[in-house]
């Protein structure tokens, strides 16, 4: 199954062409990282899969593959960053659920104590 066709108006997609300036701290075939504009920790780092998919649950049940490769990278990127005594991985799905960039999305987030319940 071929991805949908990239909104214009996809700020995500427009880093993963290029057409966008970014931080770009890993890049693959699959996904791109790079640091959080507005980060919420001192290391946030957002991987996201080269091919358009609204949240993660659309990208899991299309392209499971990529899904699993975003939670690879994470771990790699997190290993670099001297993340390893802990970090958090957030995926957030809808208006409700904080999603404010409808391209999936995988927040890293470290470098300081992520107590429970977040937020």
């Amino acid at each position: 199954m071929t991805a949908p066709a990239r909104p214009d108006d996809c700020i995500f997609c427009k880093i993963v062409e290029g057409e966008i300036p970014a931080e770009i701290v890993h890049a693959d075939e699959t996904t791109v990282a790079f640091r959080d504009l507005n980060p919420q920790a001192p290391t946030h780092v957002l991987v996201i899969p080269r091919s358009h998919y609204e949240n993660a649950a659309e990208l899991a049940r299309h392209e499971p593959v990529s899904a699993a490769d975003m939670l690879v990278v994470a771990s790699e990127v997190a290993e670099r960053e001297g993340l390893a005594p802990g970090y958090r991985l957030v995926f957030n799905t809808g208006l409700e659920g904080g999603q404010v960039v409808f391209h999936a999305h995988l927040h890293l987030l470290g470098g300081r104590p992520m107590g429970w319940p977040p937020g």
